[in-house]
């Protein structure tokens, strides 16, 4: 994720390790488990896309990481995307605020990673019928977990239909919390 204001201040977000399930987003995870050097010419192949379209908000970059070890872009998203769901909880600007300020010229706001995190989609699988959520209780009692649900009415396969977000003091702990939510959920496990 990269932010880029009206007078071309830019910024990062640190990068995501994503990982998909049905092709679709299932979770993201920070810090990712990349090599510092894979991390950091992603955060520069982002910026260098932002500048050369003169892009102005939040964009996501998504990249394949090859077997042989390069960066391939997949996908530009312009505007706040799934994959950065997180900073809501654990980063000191959200994208959603930090897309506010790119395009009223206000200042960008810091991008640092509060806490390790892992994200979670939630989909329509999840719910008993279109109409009836799960039982939250569970998942509500993990520490450091918030739940964010997104109003729509119905759910269906596929959906997504919220996410939760789980800070810890360490990646190695959010992801145990998230593997005993899956359990809980019966979610396959990581």
């Amino acid at each position: 994720l990269v932010a880029r204001g009206t007078n071309g201040d830019v910024t990062t977000w640190d990068p995501v390790e994503n990982i998909h399930r049905n092709h679709i987003l299932d979770l993201s995870i920070l810090p990712a488990r990349l090599p510092e050097k894979i991390q950091a010419q992603a955060k520069e192949v982002a910026l260098a896309i932002s500048e050369t379209l003169q892009y102005v908000g939040v964009l996501a970059v998504e990249f394949f990481l090859a077997k042989d070890g390069r960066l391939v872009v997949n996908e530009l998203a312009p505007r706040p995307h799934n994959s950065g769901h997180h900073t809501i909880d654990a980063c000191e600007t959200s994208q959603f605020e930090q897309q506010a300020r790119a395009i009223l010229n206000l200042p960008l706001g810091s991008t640092r990673l509060i806490s390790p995190t892992v994200m979670m989609n939630l989909l329509g699988d999840l719910w008993i019928d279109p109409d009836t959520p799960p039982d939250w209780s569970t998942l509500l009692k993990t520490p450091g977990t918030s739940l964010h649900l997104y109003g729509k009415r119905e759910a269906r396969k596929g959906r997504k239909m919220g996410h939760l977000t789980t800070l810890a003091t360490d990646r190695e702990e959010a992801l145990k919390r998230i593997s005993q939510i899956r359990q809980s959920l019966d979610l396959p496990t990581l």
